[in-house]
Formats: structure tokens, C-alpha cells, sequence
């Protein structure tokens, strides 16, 4: 007799002090009959810290796909499984969508478990606007592809939340500040740990100040959005912002076109129109 399907926990876990795991984050891994981990060996000491005996598998980005049929398989046969990342919230810049996307197609039941996420971390130390934050994540590798997306997110009335890698760091600080000028920005790495350091100041500033260290452990990069001028209308390329919405927000195409007319004040129909027409010169 085939069981009731069981439930993915999505359980966000410390960012570097582990006293930050809540109560139900270590029980919800008690209780459930597999933990998917970004790095087993990496989630292992955590687990071993709270004296959590549960089996492991891998799940990253080079896995994922082949890793998500066999999750799902032991869910459709009332297995619990808990999905965590090496540190914070699950998705966020890490593996996990396909995963949750196949749970929703297949009717079994997806929990969050929340805690630690380092973008709101860092947004909440930074000391700039948080009335409106866009989470931006790691850019990509490339510089090409990297300048695109920084043309998009030029405009945004919000204050931005990069992840960074500590390599090429503060090349790619000097990419952003290329793009959306010499704005005012915060800079923190290792949150939470022994060695946690927070450099508030100018773009250009941090770029200056990185550049005599060796870049260690991982940054969090918070910038000030740009804030439209009180007389002139802000002139964005209607486009141009849809499509970012859904390359960087992976809404379909309709949703990004409601949000875009939301967030630039146009009328959606007329935002519809711009695009569809647009579309057929091209």
C-alpha cells in the first residue's frame, strides 16, 4: 500500500554561529528520515554539534538534477527529508528550486523552516533604506554578462543585496561602481563568526579598502538604489525592466509585466502593449 507522500522541510541553518539554530530547525532535523546537504562532510559537524543522528546525501548545483527524481521518490513514499544549505536559507543563491518545483508538481507538502538569511542580515547592519530591498545574489562570472545585469538593476528604486565571492572581489566592486556610480554601500564578511568585519562607506571607498587585504571568507554587499529625481520622471527602459524581472526573479513573463507596471507606475495594459510591440519589430 503506497504511504501518504511525506514533507520536504526547507530548514535555514547558521551563518557561522551555531547558537543562531532555532529550537525547531534542530528538531525538524531530528524528526525526519534524510537531510539533503549542500556539503555532507561541511553539515556533519553542525549535526554532530546538536547530536543529530540522521543520514545525509549530497545536493548541490552539480548534482541537482540528477539527485531531485531520487528525493522525490523516497517522498512519494512518506519519507521526510529536510534540505539544508552550508549556511542560511535554502535557494537563496543555492540549489534547491528544482527540487521544490517537482514537490509542487507532484502535491507533496513543502515547509519552511526560517532562520539565518545573510542578505536580510547584512540589509538590517548596512544603515541604508530598507523600505524596498531587491535581493540580486551573485552576479555572474563573466564581466559581459555581469555589466548587463548591472544596466538593469541601474534604475531600481531599491537598496541592492549582492553576494560576492572573495575572488576577483574587489574587481567586481569596481564593476558595480562602473555601472551604477559611486553610490553609498555596506560591506560585511564572515557574519557571525569570530572575525566578522563591516566596511560602511562609498562604492569607490570599498574598493580602495579590499584591495589591501586578502580577500577570506564570504561578502555581503548592500548598495543604495537609485532614488528617482523629485521633478523629473524617472526615465527607465520599460523593456528592458520586465525582462529583468524575469531573468533575475524568474517570474513568467505576465507576472513581470504586472510588477514592472506596479513598480514604474505605468498602466499595465499600456506596459503590455510597449512590450508585445516591441517584440514584433524585433
Amino acid at each position: 500500500m503506497v504511504k501518504n507522500p511525506g514533507t520536504l522541510f526547507i530548514v535555514a541553518t547558521p551563518l557561522g554561529n551555531l547558537e543562531d539554530l532555532s529550537p525547531r530547525a534542530v528538531k525538524t532535523l531530528e524528526t525526519v528520515d534524510l537531510i539533503a546537504c549542500e556539503d555532507t562532510r561541511h553539515s556533519r559537524k553542525m549535526l554532530h554539534h546538536f547530536g543529530v543522528e540522521k543520514p545525509t546525501t549530497s545536493y548541490h548545483e552539480h548534482n541537482e538534477e540528477e539527485k531531485t527524481p531520487q528525493l522525490i521518490s523516497r517522498l512519494m513514499e512518506g519519507q521526510s527529508i529536510a534540505l539544508i544549505s552550508d549556511a542560511g536559507t535554502p535557494l537563496l543563491s543555492d540549489p534547491g528550486y528544482r527540487l521544490v518545483k517537482q514537490c509542487r508538481i507532484h502535491s507533496i507538502k513543502v515547509s519552511p523552516v526560517p532562520g539565518p538569511f545573510a542578505g536580510a542580515a547584512a540589509a538590517s547592519v548596512a544603515g541604508l533604506p530598507t523600505d524596498r530591498i531587491l535581493f540580486v545574489g551573485f552576479l555572474p562570472k563573466r564581466k559581459g554578462a555581469q555589466e548587463k545585469e548591472l544596466q538593469v538593476l541601474k534604475t531600481v528604486n531599491a537598496s541592492l543585496v549582492f553576494y560576492l565571492s572573495p575572488h576577483q572581489l574587489s574587481r567586481t566592486i569596481e564593476t558595480i561602481a562602473g555601472i551604477l556610480g559611486n553610490r553609498d554601500a555596506f560591506l560585511i564578511r564572515e557574519m557571525t563568526k569570530v572575525f566578522e568585519s563591516s566596511y560602511p562607506g562609498t562604492l569607490r571607498t570599498l574598493c580602495e579598502r579590499v584591495a589591501g587585504e586578502e580577500p577570506k571568507g564570504e561578502y555581503t554587499l548592500v548598495v543604495d538604489g537609485c532614488a528617482p529625481e523629485s521633478d523629473t520622471p524617472l526615465q527607465v527602459d520599460a523593456e528592458a525592466y520586465v525582462e529583468g524581472l524575469v531573468a533575475l526573479r524568474r517570474l513568467s513573463p505576465k507576472d513581470a509585466i504586472r510588477q514592472a507596471a506596479s513598480d514604474l507606475g505605468i498602466p499595465r495594459r499600456e506596459l503590455y502593449n510597449l512590450v508585445m510591440a516591441n517584440r514584433k519589430q524585433s
